[in-house]
């Protein structure tokens, strides 16, 4: 049971971690990617993803408001 408990943790991460690199490389994620990350990750990671959405919101003139919207979701 822990070998399966183990491989789905690995699972979990590559999969995180390739829809992050995603998000961090797209001017315009999609919710789909978000939503996904957003079902994955555990609660030590959820500062990760804050961060990584402040810096796109930063990073634009005139940010999206879902993405505004979806960050003071996490914020509650």
């Amino acid at each position: 049971m822990a070998e399966h408990e183990h491989h789905d943790h690995d699972a979990r991460s590559i999969l995180l971690r390739s829809l992050l690199r995603r998000v961090a490389d797209d001017p315009f994620p999609s919710t789909t990617m978000l939503d996904m990350i957003e079902d994955l990750l555990r609660p030590d990671e959820v500062s990760m993803y804050v961060a990584l959405l402040v810096r796109k919101i930063d990073s634009e003139v005139f940010p999206s408001i879902p993405m505004l919207q979806r960050l003071a979701a996490l914020a509650e």
